[in-house]
């Protein structure tokens, strides 16, 4: 047999941010039990491993939209937007921005209201939330801002222009627009509850 030469192995040159906690509670709880994304504000929230028993965004799998360009549109694939998560600092950032007084988290289909978590739309994906009650939740990646949502806010925020509205806002939530996210161990939510913010380790992958 043919003995084919070893490349040698190449030193690493990433840079290791070490994994690290975080603690936060829970500032608001929010479903979607109807057919439209908005939510509204309940005390608690039972989840299983397909996210809200009744929500908008439950289920195991869901359909791809413009968001997977890969797959055809309506591909059935893994439903990791269960759950979307804010934070109140950075919904009030947008909000002045779009120089409005507020912009709530149902109205862009929140389920979870998070506190006390610097930067949360920057959490990385692999994110793990341990809430006290016993409830895990695993962040899949950030929740890009979209025109829907946009056109929402300029709606109940009382915009004279919805139009301009829905496309001012994806520019001005921009890495602010929280985090979509999946259950991992279910349980139950509930108002002020405690969570641990387990971040993973990191680094950027730059080939050379």
């Amino acid at each position: 047999m043919l003995d084919l030469p070893v490349p040698p192995a190449r030193e690493a040159t990433f840079d290791i941010v070490p994994a690290k906690k975080i603690s936060g509670r829970i500032a608001g709880l929010y479903l979607a039990a109807t057919d439209h994304f908005e939510t509204a504000v309940v005390d608690s929230l039972p989840l299983g491993f397909d996210g809200i028993p009744g929500d908008f965004h439950a289920g195991g799998t869901r359909r791809s939209g413009s968001r997977e360009p890969w797959y055809p549109r309506g591909t059935e694939i893994r439903n990791e937007r269960q759950l979307s998560i804010v934070a109140p600092d950075e919904l009030a950032l947008v909000a002045r921005r779009m120089e409005l007084p507020e912009i709530r988290p149902e109205w862009i289909g929140a389920n979870i209201l998070l506190d006390g978590v610097p930067h949360l739309s920057m959490l990385p994906s692999g994110t793990l939330l341990f809430f006290k009650g016993g409830v895990t939740i695993k962040i899949d990646a950030q929740n890009g801002p979209c025109r829907y949502a946009g056109r929402q806010v300029a709606l109940r925020a009382g915009m004279a222009d919805e139009d301009a509205g829905s496309l001012l806002f994806p520019k001005a939530a921009k890495r602010l627009r929280g985090l979509v996210a999946w259950v991992e161990k279910p349980g139950t939510l509930t108002m002020d509850e405690e969570v641990s913010v387990r971040v993973p380790e990191q680094w950027i992958y730059r080939p050379a």
